[in-house]
């Protein structure tokens, strides 16, 4: 396969609401690819309250992956939208981080609730 012309394996969509930026997640996220999720994320980003990603179209995540959805949650609420995939799920799972997570069923709730800020 040439891989100029190779579908990408992972696609993340951001917009900003507010305070809230939303993160849509789509396919594979490793340590090859996630620099367009660490833009994304980034904890430094002046302006965002909280962050909320939708998840539930993510196949595969790795540590890397992981720790990237982490970063915000030091000190910010970090909401996953949708069903979370099986194996992103037994992920969050074993290593505790769902545990540093909110979890909204719909975007339209995720959006609405209002959520204890972390600490700063």
């Amino acid at each position: 396969m040439d891989p100029e012309n190779a579908e990408p394996r992972s696609h993340v969509e951001m917009r900003s609401e507010r305070e809230t930026r939303v993160v849509v997640m789509t396919g594979e996220f490793d340590i090859e690819n996630v620099s367009e999720l660490r833009a994304a994320l980034d904890p430094e980003t002046p302006g965002i309250a909280r962050f909320v990603l939708d998840v539930s179209g993510v196949t595969f995540a790795d540590s890397t992956a992981l720790s990237i959805m982490l970063q915000p949650a030091l000190n910010r609420p970090v909401v996953l939208v949708g069903e979370v995939p099986d194996r992103l799920a037994r992920l969050l799972e074993i290593t505790g981080a769902d545990l540093a997570f909110a979890f909204a069923p719909t975007m339209a709730e995720a959006l609405a609730t209002t959520l204890p800020r972390t600490r700063r």
